[in-house]
């Protein structure tokens, strides 16, 4: 297949305008597109924006171990002002209207902040390795630990995102060209060994970190439950809990980051590949929905956050709080009346 097959056949970028080519996509397409963004964003912004509200109104959330997931909610809510908004728009008038520079901007903003956001979920990985597996208390968990990954995070993602803007690499339209990403179409050995190094340390080394982290994680539990050391099964049921977190979160990381790092190397380790436009828009917006899964499985799914976030949604109530508190009464009286339960501390 000839070169010139690779690169898509819609526009070119001259002098700051945009030539158009033949139509990638029927115009319904386009705008089935900016419907479906305009809804991952409208949720996406939602939630992120409760998620640092409501860390900022309770005081029982500002302490180090959230610090991370905070930060992750400001890093998808720039993948989502500055990446999917701008999708909707192009999607809506049916093609890239934002010129060369709007690409390159559009471009770097969703790489730094979806890298961001993504060595962040590795951090928030060690975070709970460090809470969790610390040695009988003699590890503590501080401001200055957290506040360090977060700027590993962000130093992290510059590092690796501004080649590009100096000549490493670069950012062009890709899929149905109404969004711009690094450029993983060109053959140039230059840009090859920039996205080769890119997909390395960007993804494969923050993903190694969550399954290891987690692995580890649930290691410890196994064997704390072995040892005994709580009763009643307590510490199995812990295992179970964590287990199904665990794998509710590398199934997300996959389905939203896997298919685009795949396609990407596949069309660098075979230059002659031929991807249809439309193929190639899908794992694109795969990783633009991770802004909405991300604060949903690391934040929601948090009972501490959980116990704040619903009174504040529901001004100051929680419709389920009743429930619950007969619910953990019931659990107290049988733990209080069991004989090998007496003068014990259950642990949390």
């Amino acid at each position: 297949m000839a070169q010139g097959d690779i690169l898509p056949p819609t526009m070119n970028f001259t002098a700051g305008e945009i030539q158009t080519g033949k139509v990638l996509m029927p115009r319904i397409g386009y705008t089935i597109l900016a419907i479906i963004m305009a809804i991952f964003c409208i949720a996406s912004l939602v939630l992120n924006i409760t998620v640092i509200a409501v860390t900022f109104t309770y005081r029982q959330l500002r302490h180090p171990i959230n610090y991370s997931l905070v930060n992750l909610a400001i890093a998808d809510l720039g993948v989502t002002v500055l990446g999917g908004m701008l999708t909707v728009e192009t999607n809506a008038v049916g093609y890239f209207n934002l010129g060369r520079a709007g690409c390159v901007i559009e471009g770097f903003a969703v790489a730094f902040f979806g890298i961001a956001a993504l060595c962040t979920v590795a951090v928030i990985a060690l975070d709970r390795v460090v809470v969790v597996c610390k040695p009988l208390g003699t590890l503590t968990f501080t401001a200055r630990q957290a506040l360090a990954g977060i700027a590993v995070s962000w130093t992290w993602s510059l590092i690796w995102n501004t080649p590009p803007l100096f000549g490493w690499g670069s950012y062009q339209l890709e899929g149905v060209e109404t969004s711009c990403a690094p450029n993983w179409y060109s053959a140039d050995p230059a840009n090859v060994s920039y996205i080769i190094c890119y997909f390395s340390f960007c993804f494969a080394i923050p993903f190694l970190t969550i399954v290891v982290s987690y692995g580890y994680i649930m290691w410890t539990l196994r064997q704390v439950a072995k040892l005994g050391v709580a009763e009643g099964g307590t510490t199995n049921k812990a295992e179970v809990q964590v287990s199904r977190m665990v794998l509710v979160m590398i199934v997300a990381f996959l389905v939203c980051w896997l298919p685009y790092a795949a396609l990407a190397m596949m069309v660098v380790a075979n230059p002659g590949m031929y991807v249809d436009p439309i193929i190639a828009t899908v794992p694109m917006y795969l990783t633009k929905t991770s802004t909405v899964y991300n604060p949903i499985i690391y934040i929601f799914m948090n009972r501490q956050f959980q116990d704040c976030v619903i009174p504040f949604l529901f001004c100051g109530r929680n419709p389920w709080a009743a429930q619950n508190a007969t619910v953990s009464t019931v659990e107290t009286t049988k733990i209080s009346s069991s004989p090998s339960r007496r003068g014990k501390v259950s642990p949390a």
